[in-house]
């Protein structure tokens, strides 16, 4: 039994009084998760472990069967990895954005959506400014880029942008963990030292910025501008098994499919190939024909496929209910059912299909919550339970009941 999990970044939401009280899911047109549902068996999994930021970089590898006590990092390293940078013993690396402050507040995380090319323009422009022996600025995906410290100290306190939108920046900027600002370990700074110069770099990247071109001219034309880095999510060089030796019985080879860096670091560190889609965005302009291909075609060769949708996500993070139901539509209609109509007629091997969300992203709070995710698993001969629907409130009612973290993975894994 080969094996394909579809993932919807940050599907998940709360009940939205002006969709009449239904939660996304609910409310968008999903025939085909809805297919899934009813022929397979559903539940519910937390995919956050106590005492855990709900992140992408945590929920995403526990679907995959991580125990974050043991492997996690931070997001700044497993995108180190997908970007190609090998990182050294002493380095720190972090997520750093390039995002939109107005007026003395996050107005957003992602700059105004930069594409991959603006988003390199200025990150270059920085790195010839501020990069030093110490200090590296590498490009990475749209606003999303990475910041490598060496001798960086990772005891430290940093938001996630996407975590406070119109909150005032000033109050958020990195500081040193309680107790740990003159912690010692071997080679490193200390904490408050680290903490010192982030805040120093982001307030002379500001400085930078205002006097781009590319911002001059986003200001004459009234669009959000690219105006600070943030840095965040700091760690160290991880230690992760691959999948075949979690599950050597199950995976030989398997395959990640993803427009944004941090999945494909995860990928990179579980031993899955990278499949770069052309036209990924990880917006809701993505190349969803491409991804839904490349998932196919990689199940001919592959165990396990990973295929990774970001757009549900960024809609949530903006707010917009709207373009985020026509996220969940879009895979629906363009992933989810082209991918079940052709494994279920036309596939040589049997497949296991399981659909899933990362976190819920709720478009009225415009962040990511910790709380359970509906799920539905689906392979030939399965006994169905007596869910109809995939969304958050059918989901309470699956054979599956409640999971928790690394259960998921072992319950699929266990699917031959």
């Amino acid at each position: 039994m080969k094996h394909l999990i579809i993932l919807g970044d940050g599907m998940a939401d709360h009940p939205v009084a002006r969709l009449g009280g239904k939660t996304l899911l609910q409310y968008a047109s999903t025939p085909h998760m809805d297919q899934l549902a009813r022929l397979g068996r559903g539940g519910r999994l937390m995919t956050i472990p106590e005492g855990f930021h709900p992140g992408s970089e945590v929920a995403n590898s526990v679907i995959l069967g991580y125990d974050q006590h043991e492997v996690y990092e931070g997001r700044g390293p497993l995108e180190a990895a997908s970007i190609g940078y090998d990182m050294q013993q002493d380095d720190m690396a972090m997520r750093c954005n390039l995002i939109c402050i107005q007026d003395g507040k996050i107005k957003n995380h992602h700059g105004g959506h930069l594409t991959t090319q603006q988003g390199d323009l200025l990150i270059q422009y920085l790195e010839q400014h501020l990069g030093n022996e110490r200090v590296k600025f590498i490009s990475g995906i749209q606003y999303r880029h990475l910041l490598i410290i060496k001798g960086g100290n990772k005891h430290i306190v940093c938001a996630p942008p996407h975590d406070h939108p119109n909150e005032p920046w000033a109050e958020l900027m990195v500081k040193p963990e309680e107790g740990l600002q003159d912690a010692d370990e071997p080679g490193r700074m200390s904490a408050q030292a680290t903490a010192d110069l982030l805040n120093h770099l982001i307030l002379q990247s500001q400085q930078l910025l205002a006097k781009h071109p590319f911002n001059k001219q986003r200001a004459a034309e009234g669009l959000d501008l690219a105006n600070t880095i943030w840095p965040w999510s700091p760690g160290y060089r991880p230690h992760m098994q691959t999948l075949e030796e979690l599950y050597p019985d199950q995976i030989k080879q398997g395959a990640v499919i993803s427009a944004v860096d941090l999945i494909r670091g995860i990928g990179k560190y579980a031993g899955l190939r990278n499949i770069i889609v052309p036209g990924a965005t990880g917006l809701a302009d993505t190349n969803y024909e491409g991804k839904t291909q490349a998932a196919l075609d990689a199940l001919k060769t592959d165990d396990f496929v990973f295929l990774h949708i970001e757009a549900s996500d960024e809609a949530g993070h903006d707010g917009d209910v709207q373009l985020k139901l026509r996220t969940i539509e879009n895979l629906d209609q363009r992933v989810v059912g082209p991918i079940f109509d052709y494994i279920s007629h036309h596939q040589e091997d049997p497949v296991c299909v399981a659909l899933l969300p990362d976190h819920p992203t709720p478009v009225e709070l415009r962040t990511h919550v910790a709380e359970p995710v509906p799920f539905a698993i689906w392979y030939p001969g399965i006994k169905p339970d007596d869910v109809s629907h995939f969304d958050e409130v059918s989901a309470v009612d699956g054979s599956y009941e409640l999971l928790r973290l690394s259960e998921f993975m072992e319950k699929l894994m266990q699917i031959r």
